[in-house]
């Protein structure tokens, strides 16, 4: 039996695949620890994994409600300061737990990388969105501006991508002082140095939503969605079976779980699917961001399992999350991106390149326009088709077998820390 830690970074996008991992490793025998957000403890305790709670809900909170976090380039900084002020709080608890054989984090938990130069153990780094790999020959479109670049040479790509990068700004200065109150040699470049561990990536999306390129990590896995929704842990409410019950399939919209700023969002909602005379369920945390008096054709809920959720499903409105588009995908559900920020454009341009949904930016994001959309994707065959095709795709199953036996092969013999 093996001791790893798992560390995720984010909201429930980012967390949940985690608890998927954790699942599948616990399974196997090994004793595995989760370090993340309080916010997470009973999703990861009723998935039965031992957790240990970072920092106070407060911290967490404040991430999600600055309103900077949605906006396009700024809100990657809000993120990437974050992370880098939790890296002692992080390292702190890695340090807590006495022997390690492996850990499983993103490149946001830069305390994982600093345990490993300073302990020695083993880190794969997981990435579940194809955005994290900046190549030179698919750029991800993290920026309308990306579209031109993406047709400039090869040659001359990767000269404008060896210039520094942002990332480097917003948190590679609290990260080299902790580093070095630690005694670790700090990176000249997180980007450059810390991004990939050395011990092994992981791609957790499968090649038909972004093919490998040349450039990436050479000791790379690629597999596909996790899809952990916790949907064994928690059924549709009553109130939410009998609504879908009564009528024809619902238009779900949902603004991501970690946005509490979504007002404006359920507003266009509302009104474009009474434009067009369709029924819809809103799915966000606060409640208090939907208008007030909606028509009983329109339900609110604070949570629901999406694999179960998007099976009565008419369409897919979203913020254009990994998680939830990969859900939707699963269903074989048309879905329509109202994307902000992060990796949310690159996902809404991939989406539309597979035929199966289109995306909108927040100025697009109109009452006029999500109904010509909605009506679109209601009618639209050929979306239809291409729905289903990729909800085929995702029930090929791959080995779990050889994504396990992968992961175990980065163990090594238990590190003391001391």
């Amino acid at each position: 039996m093996a001791e790893i830690l798992l560390l995720p970074f984010g909201s429930a996008g980012d967390v949940f695949p985690f608890i998927w991992l954790g699942r599948q490793l616990k399974a196997r025998g090994h004793r595995v620890r989760m370090i993340t957000a309080c916010l997470f403890e009973e999703h990861a305790r009723k998935a039965g994994l031992e957790f240990i709670s970072l920092g106070e809900k407060d911290d967490f909170e404040a991430m999600i409600r600055d309103p900077r976090i949605w906006k396009s380039g700024i809100g990657t900084k809000v993120v990437f300061e974050f992370a880098a002020k939790s890296v002692e709080p992080y390292l702190a608890a890695i340090e807590s737990c006495g022997k390690v054989d492996l850990m499983l984090a993103p490149v946001t938990a830069f305390a994982a990388r600093l345990a490993r130069e300073k302990h020695g153990i083993p880190l794969i780094t997981v990435h579940l969105q194809p955005a994290v790999f900046v190549s030179a020959y698919e750029t991800p479109l993290l920026h309308p501006v990306i579209g031109l670049f993406n047709k400039l040479p090869v040659w001359f790509k990767k000269l404008i991508l060896s210039l520094p990068n942002p990332v480097d700004f917003f948190a590679l200065p609290t990260v080299r002082r902790i580093c070095e109150a630690n005694g670790v040699k700090p990176p000249r470049s997180l980007w450059r140095e810390w991004w990939d561990s050395p011990d092994g990536v992981l791609a957790l999306f499968p090649a038909w939503f972004a093919p490998p390129q040349p450039d990436w990590p050479k000791h790379l896995l690629q597999w596909t969605f996790p899809l952990e929704d916790l949907a064994a842990e928690q059924a549709l409410q009553p109130e939410l079976q009998a609504f879908l019950a009564r009528g024809e399939l619902p238009v779900i919209f949902t603004p991501g779980s970690a946005n509490v700023q979504a007002a404006r969002f359920f507003a266009v909602a509302a009104e474009a699917v009474q434009r067009i005379g369709c029924r819809a369920v809103f799915v966000t945390r606060e409640p208090k961001q939907v208008p007030p008096n909606l028509p009983a054709s329109i339900l609110t809920v604070e949570y629901a399992p999406f694999s179960a959720l998007l099976q009565h499903a008419a369409v897919f409105v979203h913020h254009g999350g990994i998680g939830t588009m990969s859900q939707g995908f699963a269903a074989g559900v048309p879905q329509l991106i109202m994307a902000m920020a992060h990796d949310q454009p690159d996902n809404a341009a991939r989406l539309e390149r597979l035929g199966a949904g289109s995306g909108l930016t927040v100025r697009q994001f109109t009452p006029v326009r999500v109904a010509h959309e909605l009506t679109q994707l209601l009618h639209g065959v050929a979306i239809r088709q291409a729905s289903l095709k990729y909800a085929a795709k995702l029930r090929q199953t791959l080995s779990l077998e050889e994504l396990l036996a992968w992961i175990e092969s980065c163990l090594k013999p238990s590190v003391p820390l001391s």
